[in-house]
């Protein structure tokens, strides 16, 4: 106790606050149904496993995609559902049996090869097969939103079947093109400055750019977009902020 008049400097212990736990599989049942009552939103990442340069982990599309939606719903609350990594994209086989895939055979990619890592690859049938099983669950579950992006392959082909899964399943559905119709800024080059710049905001640890040619006349092989080099996390977080506006503008208009 202070004593004499002094003024007791002591600091009050702060209780540190719980982190929210947002992640479908992490849920104890009785956290379900109170996010799920709050507010009956699910977000679907979906992405593969394939080159990002040699800068960037290999589960990239992923990666930001779940880190996005997990922002999303610390703020607006809602599910995030575990990422979806299988995913379609451009096939071509080659006149040696070999079957070149995505970035393989983009102009970025001199010569046309296979690049490293690149897997989990599906054709587009199957893909929609898999997005129609996982919205049919997630409407029976009690889901009315689901809120997707990722993966580029796999968000145009979500988007253009989203206006048929609303009226099969009831839900309401929202993805960049389809609901969303501002600037999106997230993951919208390939492993360019944009998409390195979000991996370097989300997850530091994962993106390496001396790896990188310090020649800035020599190109990455297998990036599209602007400069890799000039990424920075500050510039993610721009994107990352941008993106999160327009999402929220698009539960706001959903009616949930």
């Amino acid at each position: 106790m202070a004593t004499g008049g002094a003024r007791d400097t002591r600091q009050t212990p702060q209780t540190p606050q719980t982190p929210q736990k947002v992640h479908y599989p992490e849920l104890l049942p009785h956290e379900f149904r109170a996010r799920l009552a709050a507010r009956p939103v699910g977000y679907l990442p979906m992405g593969t496993l394939e080159w990002h340069g040699e800068q960037n982990a290999l589960g990239a599309d992923a990666l930001q995609s779940h880190a996005l939606f997990t922002r999303a719903a610390e703020r607006f609350g809602g599910i995030v559902f575990p990422p979806l990594f299988l995913g379609p994209d451009r096939a071509r086989l080659e006149p040696d049996g070999s079957v070149l895939i995505g970035m393989d055979d983009a102009d970025v990619t001199t010569p046309h090869r296979q690049l490293d890592g690149s897997c989990y690859w599906v054709s587009r049938g199957l893909f929609l097969q898999l997005v129609e099983g996982v919205l049919t669950q997630a409407r029976r579950a009690g889901f009315r939103v689901v809120v997707a992006d990722g993966h580029g392959p796999s968000r145009r082909a979500f988007r253009e079947h989203a206006p048929g899964w609303e009226a099969q399943l009831g839900l309401h559905l929202i993805s960049p093109g389809h609901r969303i119709e501002g600037e999106w800024r997230s993951m919208v080059d390939h492993a360019g400055k944009n998409e390195t710049s979000l991996m370097m905001a989300h997850y530091p640890a994962l993106v390496d750019l001396g790896r990188l040619p310090a020649d800035r006349s020599v190109w990455p092989q297998g990036v599209a977009g602007e400069d890799p080099r000039d990424a920075t996390a500050a510039h993610g977080e721009e994107c990352v902020a941008a993106s999160l506006a327009l999402i929220e503008e698009a539960l706001e208009q959903s009616g949930y």
